[in-house]
């Protein structure tokens, strides 16, 4: 009996031992010791578009002549680029949207795990005489529903999730109205999406825009992060995250609402209550945890000035002052910067991302490096 006990007490102990070591705080989720070690990007480079007549891809034989963003989200070994307007046809020297065959939305695959010589997809979802389908249809009507713009998406529970908002109007350059931001699923590997209609948040709010990334969950299991923005480009970067299981449920999301006497994050089930997390005028947000800095990275447009990379110590910040990525001058019409945590180099020193050009209206793959 002495030994029985002896050896229960030397479980509990291990026992206890695990349960503090699964207590120590998650990097990704703790600021404290931390400082800023981003100094800086080198060896931007251009490696070439993705979309296009003129692309390795040739995506004109999927009657995708014209196309723009191309947000990832990754299943298995298959990453989905997720593009925004789609035209068949166009004029040669037709500058940003437009031309004949639109399509709101399509997606490219791609199983390529080498991004430096540029990604080569493998197809894309298409109908039944080939071309790239109109994912989620929308209304084309001006001042009702213009377009349904995909953000982002993340696979979750074995299913893929598409992030997208509704706009009613675009506006000045920059400026659109939105009717809503909403989330479509898929089933199928992306060949048919259902409308989560009761997963809404309204036109005029800021949760429009969205970036989303996994991370643990304190209890086991895990959370979804979401970078999110207003519709068009001059609006800060407010949080929200929900548990993964509970993705389609509008009432488990939880909003970042500031920090408590101890440093710790606020969470509130109100989004009116939610804080701004970096305030800038910010325009198609891209965020990922990167394991070469062990800190969040954040691309965006920042209208007037070009693409900027920020570093975080947490979802919630601190966040670092903006670095220069790509400039407007290096790359006129530019927008749209978007990371994927699969596609770095050298231990995530090298990073690479999406760039949207109004002219020609395609997406290219680009390079950088980081200094620390």
């Amino acid at each position: 009996m002495r030994f029985q006990a002896g050896a229960a007490a030397a479980a509990l102990l291990l026992l206890l031992a695990g349960c503090a070591g699964d207590a120590r705080p998650d990097p990704m989720l703790n600021a404290k010791g931390k400082k800023f070690v981003l100094q800086g990007v080198k060896d931007v480079k251009e490696i070439g578009p993705i979309t296009g007549a003129e692309s390795p891809n040739k995506t004109d034989r999927y009657a995708v002549y014209g196309t723009d963003l191309g947000s990832m989200m990754n299943a298995g070994d298959r990453t989905y680029f997720v593009f925004g307007d789609t035209f068949g046809e166009r004029a040669a020297d037709q500058i940003g949207g437009g031309g004949s065959y639109w399509r709101s939305n399509t997606i490219g695959y791609t199983t390529d795990a080498d991004p430096s010589d540029g990604i080569r997809l493998d197809g894309m979802i298409t109908d039944e005489i080939g071309t790239a389908k109109e994912l989620l249809p929308s209304l084309k009507t001006d001042y009702d529903e213009m377009t349904k713009i995909p953000t982002h998406g993340i696979a979750a529970n074995g299913a893929l999730y598409l992030y997208y908002m509704s706009v009613n109007h675009w506006g000045d350059p920059g400026r659109w109205d939105a009717n809503y931001a909403s989330v479509a699923k898929s089933t199928d590997d992306g060949q048919s999406w259902t409308l989560l209609n009761a997963l809404q948040w309204p036109g005029d709010g800021n949760f429009i825009q969205v970036s989303p990334f996994r991370a643990k969950a304190d209890g086991g299991g895990s959370e979804i992060y979401f970078w999110c923005i207003p519709a068009g480009r001059f609006g800060g970067v407010q949080l929200m995250k929900v548990a993964e299981p509970e993705i389609e449920r509008l009432s488990a999301y939880r909003y970042f609402a500031g920090l408590d006497d101890r440093g710790a994050p606020i969470w509130s089930s109100d989004p009116k209550a939610a804080r701004t997390v970096v305030d800038d005028t910010v325009g198609e947000l891209s965020v990922v945890w990167n394991p070469y800095l062990e800190r969040w990275l954040m691309t965006y447009l920042k209208e007037g000035r070009g693409v900027v990379i920020r570093e975080g110590l947490a979802p919630w910040g601190p966040w670092g002052e903006p670095i220069d990525l790509v400039t407007s001058s290096e790359q006129p019409g530019l927008y749209a910067p978007f990371m994927n945590e699969r596609y770095t180099a050298d231990g995530g020193r090298t990073i690479y991302f999406t760039l949207s050009l109004w002219d020609p209206y395609n997406v290219f793959w680009f390079r950088a490096s980081l200094q620390k």
